[in-house]
C-alpha cells in the first residue's frame, strides 16, 4: 500500500517528458532540434527519461527485456502509465516484479508490444497478434482507440526503434 501511495503521489507532482513531447510534436509544429534529437533515442531510453513509465521501466528492467526493446525493432509499444499499473489489484505489481515472475511479467509486458513502426493513423480495429504470441483486440468507441479496453490517451512517440502509444490500462493476455 505504502509503495501504491507513493507512486500515486509522485504522478501527481510530475510531468511526462514523453508525454509533452507527443503533444508538442503529434502536429509536427514543434521544436524541429529537439524532435531530431527525441528521435535518435529507442523506446526504452524514451521511456525511462519520462517519469510517468517508471514502474513500465521497472518491469522491463525485471523482465529482462531491455536489451530487446533497445534492439533494431521497429515495435509498436502500448505503454501503461504509472497510474495504470497503480489501478491494478494492491500486490499485483510487487509480485510480479519478483524473480520468481519474471517469465509471466515478460508475458504480460510482450503483449503490449506489436511487431512494425505502427503509427497512430495505420491504426485499425481488429485483431492484431502480439510478440507475446496471442492476440488483442482494437477497437474505435466515440472517436476513441481501445486496446483491449485500454484507452490510447497519447500516440506517436517516435524513438529510433519503433513508437509508443499511451494507454490508461495495464491489458493482461489470456492464461
Amino acid at each position: 500500500m505504502k509503495s501504491k501511495t507513493l507512486l500515486l503521489a509522485a504522478m501527481a507532482i510530475t510531468t511526462s517528458s514523453a508525454l509533452l513531447y507527443a503533444d508538442n510534436h503529434k502536429d509536427g509544429h514543434g521544436d524541429k532540434k529537439e524532435a531530431a534529437a527525441t528521435d535518435a533515442k529507442d523506446i526504452v531510453t524514451i521511456a525511462s527519461e519520462a517519469e510517468d513509465f517508471s514502474t513500465l521501466v521497472a518491469a522491463v528492467k525485471a523482465a529482462g527485456l531491455v536489451d530487446v526493446l533497445k534492439g533494431e525493432g521497429p515495435f509498436t509499444v502500448f505503454a501503461p502509465t504509472n497510474a495504470a499499473f497503480a489501478a491494478l489489484p494492491e500486490g499485483t505489481v510487487e509480485g510480479l516484479l519478483k524473480p520468481a515472475n519474471k517469465e509471466k511479467l515478460a508475458a504480460i509486458l510482450t503483449y503490449h508490444v506489436v511487431a512494425g513502426n505502427v503509427m497512430a493513423k495505420d491504426v485499425a480495429p481488429g485483431k492484431v497478434k502480439t510478440v507475446q504470441g496471442t492476440e488483442f483486440e482494437i477497437t474505435v468507441k466515440d472517436g476513441a482507440v481501445m486496446v483491449d479496453g485500454a484507452k490510447v490517451t497519447k500516440t506517436d512517440i517516435v524513438a529510433s526503434n519503433g513508437v509508443i502509444h499511451v494507454i490508461d490500462k495495464v491489458i493482461m493476455p489470456a492464461e
